[in-house]
């Protein structure tokens, strides 16, 4: 079976990131999101996310996001069942769209804040779910700002191959004054272990993913 969507190389993403990322601060969440259900796919906060839509639920789903608030989310499906998805997901608002003569799109998602799924307005043609924004938790600022300077210096050397995304990168994480945005930056990009991913969006407090973090950067 075909996938639902292409995902594109993370490489791509950082070559492309924009160097003044958007506020999120300045997108209000709905209490009600419309909803793909995909394997072993997570979206950050302040993180972009290229899709291809294809399937007739997902290009309706596509049509009620753009006629309402811009806004949808990627459930992650948790085994083979579409009924078992993780219960928070993040909030991604469609900054662009490339429809195809044969009714497919392009686009790119760009994830705006977590959110917890509390259940479901609709589940056909496709999910719209109903959520609660999931507020960062920040107990110490000082210790905050201390672990992301330190996650930023554990930065992987550029390569030939990546000198110029690298750069890009550093660029667009220098002009980000939220040290939780830049952890959700750098978790999206370096972070491969599954399990890992899954504790980085789904904990609120701010410190103890940098932790996480910091721990999964060791490993590069």
């Amino acid at each position: 079976m075909l996938p639902t969507v292409v995902l594109a190389r993370k490489s791509l993403l950082l070559a492309n990131m924009d160097s003044s990322p958007p506020q999120l601060s300045q997108y209000p969440i709905p209490e009600q999101l419309p909803m793909m259900v995909l394997s072993d796919c997570f979206l950050f906060p302040g993180c972009y996310l290229p899709l291809f839509i294809f399937e007739e639920r997902y290009r309706q789903m596509l049509e009620h996001a753009l006629a309402n608030d811009r806004m949808f989310c990627v459930g992650t499906r948790t085994d083979e069942s579409e009924d078992s998805i993780l219960p928070w997901t993040t909030a991604g608002l469609i900054r662009a769209c490339v429809r195809q003569p044969d009714g497919t799109s392009h686009l790119m998602l760009f994830g705006v804040s977590r959110v917890n799924i509390l259940g479901w307005e609709q589940q056909k043609p496709f999910r719209i779910a109903q959520v609660e924004q999931i507020h960062p938790l920040i107990t110490d600022e000082q210790k905050l700002n201390q672990l992301r300077d330190k996650a930023v210096s554990m930065l992987p050397a550029p390569t030939p191959e990546c000198s110029q995304a690298m750069q890009v990168l550093r660029n667009t994480l220098a002009n980000i004054t939220c040290p939780d945005q830049v952890c959700d930056i750098l978790a999206y990009h370096f972070v491969r272990d599954p399990d890992a991913i899954r504790i980085l969006l789904a904990e609120p407090d701010s410190i103890k993913r940098y932790e996480t973090l910091i721990v999964e950067m060791g490993q590069l």
